[in-house]
């Protein structure tokens, strides 16, 4: 039989993709297999920082060392911003661009039963128009982004208890410092009848609890001919499916409308986590010009305090916070941690500015770069709050009940009788005894260990 493993970087999106990918596979018959065993490794990469197109790479080097003889596929936002760069490493064999995401299925099978059938070719991974001439790989990628979706996998409670439900592609908003618009072009939503049928195959699967992604999520629906909202399809789903719980992932401040904010008082705690994502960037108003952000740090502000109101305090609030950004002054720096050290952040993702070609950020980084030692320590403050206030918010709810739902729990802890768990307000969780995955339950707080994880 043939076999292949995915291997997922970046953000919750792409997680989705790679998991639809692998559903497709399976359901196609390849089996799924570890990194040194498959037949086709597909590599789903992100390309946010530099670091992250470096571990790509180093993944591509790691893929050769543990199995040589594997073919291996490149796909994801790297992939469609420097297919060239990629396809000219060692060992690969197709680079994938999120143009053609949808295809990767097609062609890893493709490749894997011409491996099985002694074959040269595949002519289901004929690149046509789109083979490079200048590469010793295969390349699919352009800029109509026709191919991106992988519709027809349906999500499954399986490997991810969690499943990311990917139903909206593509970001319009410019940020400065960003490159997605160039890695995965304009906000596209899936149809909300695709939506719905997606839900409720995950309900019937015996699916518990489901994750809405996409990389601009509040901008759901504003492309279809009907100009639907996200609140609309949220109170659509909470009502005409039975979803016993539905996450949503990252969304931007400004996108919390009041009808959004409405279904955390309506469904907050009961059907809808008590989690909320808005990325901040950063808390200077001067930087978030800089960076062409749609809100000023009142407006994060007060949608903080409308949800909290909304939801009640055991809502976890995260966000996204770029130190470094060109020509943060001391100033502005502290601007930022006041405005995080005054608001109950559960956690917080932290990323030094990465500049990125093509971006506009890319040329103010050349003119007024922020030194290496500064964004360091900057850096090093803003992990010391954020463990402070993370460690703060675990531990008000020992002597608490919440709900909860069982994980794939990591061998070694599986071994002394304990159980993974996630609070449906994103608190991780050991319990005293062994649960399968996929179980909605009650639990009581007890403790926190030192590495933060509350012991129920």
């Amino acid at each position: 039989m043939a076999s292949f493993y995915v291997e997922n970087f970046g953000c919750r999106t792409a997680r989705a993709d790679g998991e639809a990918v692998s559903v497709r596979l399976r359901a196609e018959g390849l089996s799924e297999l570890a990194l040194s065993d498959a037949d086709v490794v597909v590599v789903n990469t992100c390309s946010v920082t530099a670091e992250a197109d470096r571990d790509a790479r180093a993944f591509v080097r790691k893929t050769r060392r543990l199995n040589p003889e594997a073919k291996v596929v490149v796909t994801g936002c790297y992939a469609q911003r420097a297919p060239e760069e990629l396809a000219a490493l060692d060992g690969v064999t197709a680079v994938v661009g999120n143009s053609h995401k949808g295809l990767v299925p097609e062609i890893v099978k493709g490749i894997a039963e011409g491996l099985r059938n002694s074959e040269t070719h595949s002519p289901l991974i004929s690149p046509g128009d789109l083979l490079s001439g200048s590469s010793k790989a295969q390349i699919w990628a352009d800029d109509h982004f026709a191919h991106s979706y992988i519709e027809d996998a349906q999500v499954l409670p399986g490997l991810q208890t969690r499943p990311n439900l990917k139903i909206q592609e593509g970001c319009g908003n410019r940020c400065t410092f960003c490159v997605i618009p160039t890695t995965r072009g304009g906000s596209r939503s899936l149809a909300r009848e695709k939506v719905l049928a997606q839900v409720r195959g995950f309900v019937a699967a015996g699916g518990n609890e489901l994750v809405l992604s996409g990389i601009n999520l509040g901008r759901w629906g504003r492309d279809l001919p009907e100009n639907r909202s996200l609140a609309g399809l949220l109170r659509e789903i909470l009502s005409e499916t039975g979803l016993p719980r539905l996450r949503l992932s990252s969304i931007e401040p400004m996108d919390w409308t009041p009808e959004l904010i409405g279904l955390m008082r309506d469904f907050g705690g009961s059907r809808l986590a008590r989690h909320a994502h808005l990325p901040l960037q950063s808390g200077s108003d001067a930087v978030l010009r800089r960076m062409h952000r749609r809100y000023r740090p009142w407006h994060y502000e007060q949608k903080i305090v409308a949800l909290l109101e909304a939801a009640g305090q055991e809502l976890a609030l995260g966000a996204d916070v770029m130190v470094g950004f060109p020509g943060e002054t001391d100033v502005e720096f502290r601007e930022t941690y006041d405005l995080i050290a005054g608001l109950p952040f559960a956690y917080l993702h932290l990323f030094p500015f990465s500049p990125r070609p093509g971006t506009r950020g890319w040329e103010l980084n050349r003119q007024t770069p922020v030194a290496a030692q500064a964004v360091t320590e900057r850096m090093a403050a803003l992990r010391d709050l954020a463990a402070a206030k993370s460690r703060s918010f675990r531990a008000g709810f020992i002597g608490r009940s919440l709900p909860a739902i069982t994980l794939h729990t990591p061998a070694q802890l599986a071994a002394q009788g304990r159980t993974s768990a996630l609070t449906g307000n994103y608190l991780p969780v050991e319990l005293p005894e062994q649960l399968p995955a996929n179980r909605l339950v009650d639990v009581r707080i007890v403790g926190i260990n030192a590495q933060g994880t509350l012991l129920a």
